[in-house]
């Protein structure tokens, strides 16, 4: 297969996590097509990278497009945080580190596991085939109720209520295991105006049944710890979400690791030696009309950058 996404807010991105010496090391937390790892790697010759992916058959398309950097890139198979988590001490620490938290346009379009409303496929939505139970079981499990606090939990869903009730009325009719039946019963469950608006009205339903499959939201914080701790001093994180639920949870954890600091954000690095980490870019760093033009999964992406200067336990 051939790589079709095409990765966000790459210019930002790079303007922000470019290299600052020769021979820096770069993680790509969640590698997907390599599209963010190509640019890096094109632009700066004396780069290595890292990257992660849980999902085996991305990571293949993702080597064949990377294979022309040779031993400058490297691969992991496994989820980010626990790569993390295992990463040997005496190995180098990163000085870079990109989370792209986006679902690459191949599991929409390619990889046949229901991740769109718009085909028919099996409704699993699984990035790790190996994984648990996928969405057609969580669905047939879940009380009205708990189904639709999960769908106003992770995707903000208005009409929780009444997707959660069509959903239910609709497995009594037999099992709801179509990624385009779902989408049907969405459809039909939602006012009219609703259902008539700028987004597909079963949108956020198949947003909040892939976090709640994969878990992305209860992984989230515990790979911003992870990353952090391994990161180099003086090295970066950046981190791109795109929806409120994610972003919440980055801008949170960022701010938490300011939270012994003296000074104002805007404040010079040399006077932050009582912080753990500056914040690069406050506000975080949003798309460019054209780019929301050109390529319209990037209109939600925001960029957040840290520095780190140290981690609580370090000098």
């Amino acid at each position: 297969m051939e790589a079709m996404h095409v990765p966000v807010l790459v210019e930002e991105t790079i303007h922000w996590l470019a290299p600052r010496k020769g021979g820096e090391l770069m993680v790509d937390s969640t590698l997907g097509e390599g599209g963010h790892s190509y640019a890096f790697l094109s632009r700066f010759p004396e780069l290595n990278v890292i990257g992660v992916d849980v999902d085996p058959i991305i990571q293949e398309i993702a080597r064949e497009r990377l294979k022309v950097f040779g031993e400058r890139i490297r691969f992991h198979s496994g989820w980010a945080q626990d790569f993390f988590r295992a990463y040997p001490k005496e190995s180098r620490r990163p000085d870079t580190i990109l989370i792209d938290l986006g679902i690459s346009l191949f599991h929409y379009e390619k990889s046949g596991r229901g991740f769109s409303f718009r085909k028919d496929e099996a409704l699993d939505m699984r990035l790790d085939p190996l994984l648990g139970p996928g969405a057609a079981e969580l669905i047939a499990t879940l009380g009205e109720r708990e189904l639709a606090d999960l769908l106003y939990a992770n995707a903000e869903e208005r009409y929780s209520r009444r997707i959660a009730g069509a959903i239910v009325e609709a497995r009594r009719r037999g099992a709801l295991r179509s990624s385009r039946a779902l989408g049907e019963v969405v459809e039909q469950a939602v006012p009219p105006s609703y259902r008539n608006g700028p987004l597909h009205p079963a949108t956020k339903t198949f947003l909040a049944l892939r976090i709640a499959v994969n878990g992305e939201l209860a992984r989230l914080r515990d790979l911003l710890e992870a990353a952090l701790l391994v990161l180099e001093p003086r090295g970066r994180l950046g981190v791109i979400s795109f929806n409120s639920g994610e972003d919440r949870i980055v801008k949170g954890f960022f701010r938490e690791q300011r939270r012994d600091c003296t000074h104002p954000m805007e404040a010079p690095i040399h006077r932050m030696d009582d912080c753990t980490v500056v914040l690069l870019n406050p506000r975080g760093t949003g798309p460019t009309e054209m780019e929301k033009r050109v390529n319209p999964p990037s209109r939600s992406a925001r960029l957040r950058v840290v520095e780190k200067l140290r981690v609580k336990d370090e000098s």
